[in-house]
């Protein structure tokens, strides 16, 4: 299926990247990070060149986000999976509660439910549906995604907690950036950079509130509590205090979140927002007034401005139509989900993909549904 089909020229993107998976990450950065090799690469994490790039991306952090005063911007290694395990040794006291509509954050819970002393309750919505979090009693963290990148499935709401005691901890991995959200609703706010940010994998954005910061230290001091020392909230937490990671970085992958955030500070969160909601509008709009195409979440509330998920009709082999593009080399990696198991596109949204690049993406696919239907017809 698609074989005959060549995409035209004056079609073809600036940039085959638009999977959600690793992010597009801009030629200009990579060209930057070379010019550092003698200064900055192979430097020790604890010498002032490293610490230096360490502070900027936390102050450009605080910046964007316009955060509240005492709430720290905590960096180490591991994504977002390390950090499951972290929240669930470290900050959860006695039970969490997750709100589910996705793979990422089913593993978020499974990953709690086998720590032996806590208590966890999942909150389970069906895949492509929306579910805003609440205040569930006698749990003291309340666990959600704020962009589902398996579904495409976003939050839109965030409750007003009543019991001072309760955390609010947001993954917020393939959303961050490019999604509002009150701090002052929110203890803990992570992501890992590959998404949005513009960075590499194996590394974390953790942003603690005071509360958090407390709970921390508490757990911490709990001499009964095993916790691994690269699991412990306040080695990392004093490590940031000093512009460092608890362990050994990889340093380009600080580089590159560091250029990202200062790329997206020149423009300020309401402009990249606004960017977001136009290439977002964009894919559906495309998606809803083709006959071969719907958007996979209906509810329009809950559908994501960082990652488009595209039901394509099940008379089209969407494997064949994903090779021909990346034979061409004009999209990669814009396969659903595997464990969906759906006939779906999985279009990235991210601030480096641009708008044109999406609009001739759309072009090129409506052409190839449009030529298969064509070709049977003679």
């Amino acid at each position: 299926m698609f074989e005959n089909f060549k995409v035209p020229q004056d079609l073809l993107p600036s940039d085959p990247r638009f999977g959600v998976g690793p992010s597009l990450i801009p030629r200009k950065s990579v060209m930057a990070l070379a010019e550092t090799v003698p200064h900055l690469l192979g430097t020790s994490h604890r010498k002032m060149p490293v610490r230096s790039l360490v502070r900027e991306v936390q102050e450009g952090l605080k910046n964007y986000f316009r955060l509240p005063p005492g709430y720290e911007v905590v960096l180490g290694n591991g994504g977002a999976t390390f950090l499951w395990d972290m929240i669930g040794l470290g900050l959860v006291e006695k039970s969490s509660v997750h709100f589910i509509c996705g793979e990422f954050s089913d593993k978020w819970y499974r990953s709690h439910s086998l720590i032996p002393w806590i208590k966890t309750t999942p909150v389970r919505i069906d895949y492509g549906k929306g579910i805003n979090p609440y205040e569930e009693p006698l749990h003291d963290v309340i666990c959600c995604t704020l962009n589902e990148t398996s579904t495409g499935v976003k939050m839109s709401l965030l409750p007003d907690l009543k019991d001072p005691h309760t955390l609010l901890a947001m993954d917020a991995t393939s959303g961050a950036g490019q999604m509002k959200v009150d701090f002052n609703k929110v203890d803990l706010y992570y992501f890992s950079p590959q998404k949005v940010f513009a960075s590499e994998g194996g590394f974390y954005v953790a942003i603690l509130s005071p509360k958090a910061l407390e709970r921390a230290k508490k757990i911490h001091l709990d001499q009964k509590r095993f916790v691994p020392e690269s699991m412990k909230w306040m080695n990392a937490i004093e490590n940031s205090k000093n512009n460092q990671t608890y362990n050994t970085p990889a340093v380009s992958t600080i580089f590159f979140l560091n250029e990202q955030i200062k790329l997206m500070n020149e423009l300020g969160e309401e402009k990249v927002i606004s960017g977001a909601k136009k290439k977002a509008e964009l894919i559906y709009r495309w998606a809803e007034e083709n006959p071969y195409l719907s958007p996979f979440v209906k509810e329009e509330e809950f559908r994501s401005e960082a990652v488009a998920t595209i039901d394509i009709d099940d008379q089209f082999k969407v494997d064949d139509l994903l090779q021909v593009l990346r034979d061409q080399e004009v999209a990669y990696d814009i396969d659903g989900y595997r464990k969906l198991n759906r006939n779906q596109l999985r279009i990235s949204l991210f601030h480096n993909v641009s708008y044109e690049d999406l609009l001739k993406l759309t072009k090129i696919i409506t052409l190839m549904l449009e030529s298969e239907v064509s070709s049977r017809k003679n």
